[in-house]
């Protein structure tokens, strides 16, 4: 006869939210968390995080079981995503519904981002050298431009200290298409700058295609960074301004 074990069963510690890009370490971290006795909800970038946070929330609000939308968050804002998908759960997606959804996401990320150890989040190789040496030049405004409505990329920055460098930004509150949230924030940087009635050079930072397509529509430079989701050929098929593997590189800051 067979003998089977029987697995020791840990009290619970808590919940932790992993977000780690490597999967062999996502895994390890995983399963170490969860022997130590903690409930681990795992993310690959700051993307799945919101995509968790997201979820979460719908089906809180809705008093149903957490089940995933059918649909592809790539490039999509917050607003755009959760009024897609109560579309798809068969809820009329009024304004109403949806701003009190998206409260209600502020509310889970926070719990979420709480609860996860100070070291599960890390910034990318040369991130926060990058944003000190181009805060200090004179004529220079540091924007954030992302699909996250302000306050969930707020919380999602914490952690790692950075909302310092981002005095203002263009959110996916600002609008449904990327290329204008970019715009919105590029707008916002030209009135810090007091360039209001002046040409004002915009250099985009992103990792993905469409980070360089919506720099390319709205007459922006696009310096590409093969650290995120998309590969370097897929970025280079782009045809962005300067494309690097990490922003260490040199050429990073001339």
């Amino acid at each position: 006869m067979r003998s089977l074990h029987t697995p020791t069963v840990v009290p619970s510690r808590g919940v932790v939210l992993l977000a780690e890009d490597n999967d062999y370490v996502r895994e390890l971290m995983t399963s170490s968390l969860e022997s130590a006795g903690y409930a681990v909800v795992s993310a690959a970038d700051g993307e799945d995080v919101s995509t968790s946070g997201l979820l979460r929330a719908v089906a809180r609000a809705l008093g149903r079981p957490e089940e995933p939308f059918e649909f592809s968050f790539a490039g999509m804002v917050d607003p755009v995503i959760v009024t897609r998908g109560l579309e798809q759960l068969g809820v009329d997606p009024t304004e109403a519904r949806v701003q009190g959804l998206l409260g209600s996401y502020v509310a889970v990320l926070e719990e979420e981002v709480e609860a996860a150890p100070r070291d599960a989040y890390r910034a990318h190789a040369g991130v926060v050298d990058v944003l000190e040496a181009v805060s200090r030049r004179e004529g220079v405004a540091v924007g954030l431009g992302t699909g996250n409505i302000e306050r969930g990329a707020r919380i999602k920055l914490e952690p790692l200290g950075l909302n310092p460098y981002f005095s203002f930004g263009g959110f996916g509150s600002d609008a449904a298409v990327r290329s204008e949230l970019l715009q919105a924030g590029a707008d916002r940087g030209c009135r810090v700058l007091g360039c209001v009635d002046e040409p004002c050079r915009v250099v985009v930072i992103g990792d993905t295609p469409k980070d360089v397509e919506a720099a390319r529509e709205m007459g922006a430079d696009c310096l590409a960074v093969a650290t995120g989701g998309a590969t370097a050929e897929a970025l280079a098929a782009c045809n962005p301004a300067l494309l690097v593997d990490t922003l260490e590189d040199e050429r990073v800051l001339p």
